[in-house]
């Protein structure tokens, strides 16, 4: 799985390569989503496949910076659980109502699961404490005995991997169109990304629940942080900096 997914670079590339005009095969009733006119990815621009494909080549950068800290591809992590507030009915309730919505956000993976049955889905949209999935949830889970767990991979690896996706995609089809052929706002997505992996590297931030690389009779933990040019040197330098 990738560090990151398809909703997470469509809200990073909002107004950016989108379709400024609603399809009238999207909207066969003739009512219109204002909300989606400019926010939703131009399809015979950007598909699906060509996103997959730059959300790869992120991570493998990402995992090629923080190998040398942490074992990579990096696993996820539950961090954070709420129990179903009404019951799914797959007819008259298809949605996900919870209590208090709490740190759940459009873009993130969730788990149901009851001990017995359990379906994995990406939230698509958030109305007050009701989620609505990308795809179908296929079980009627009940209220009772049902959990909704979020699964993640540590912070702050998916914005990183948004960003840098977002950057590459955006260059390939805006700047190099445009005279001169330099994309500001693709350089500043991936001066972001840059900026959270020096963190990293540095000993800044902290990837919880990720495996450190251990050295013999060394506690890899107790590393306050990783000097890249040496402390001979100046101390930890970020990768913009080396030369």
């Amino acid at each position: 799985m990738a560090y990151c997914t398809t909703v997470h670079v469509s809200i990073m590339l909002a107004r950016a390569l989108t379709s400024s005009s609603p399809r009238d095969s999207d909207f066969p009733s003739g009512r219109v989503d204002l909300i989606r006119i400019g926010n939703t990815l131009d399809s015979n621009m950007v598909t699906t496949e060509i996103v997959n494909q730059f959300i790869a080549w992120a991570d493998n950068d990402i995992n090629a910076d923080i190998s040398v800290l942490y074992q990579t591809p990096v696993a996820k992590t539950i961090n954070y659980e709420a129990a179903l507030y009404g019951d799914i009915d797959l007819q008259y309730n298809p949605y996900i109502v919870l209590e208090n919505i709490g740190p759940f956000s459009v873009g993130d993976e969730i788990i149901l699961t009851d001990g017995t049955h359990e379906e994995t889905h990406v939230i698509a949209a958030i109305d007050g404490n009701v989620i609505e999935t990308e795809d179908a949830i296929t079980y009627p889970f009940s209220a009772s005995d049902t959990r909704v767990l979020r699964i993640s991979y540590p912070f702050p690896l998916t914005q990183c991997s948004a960003r840098i996706t977002s950057g590459n995609i955006y260059d390939k089809y805006f700047a190099a169109q445009s005279d001169p052929n330099v994309s500001e706002y693709g350089k500043f997505l991936r001066k972001q990304a840059r900026q959270d992996i020096d963190n990293i590297l540095n000993g800044r931030t902290v990837l919880h629940g990720a495996v450190r690389i251990g050295r013999r009779f060394f506690n890899p933990n107790l590393m306050a942080q990783y000097p890249l040019a040496g402390v001979n040197q100046g101390g930890a330098m970020d990768i913009d900096d080396l030369g």
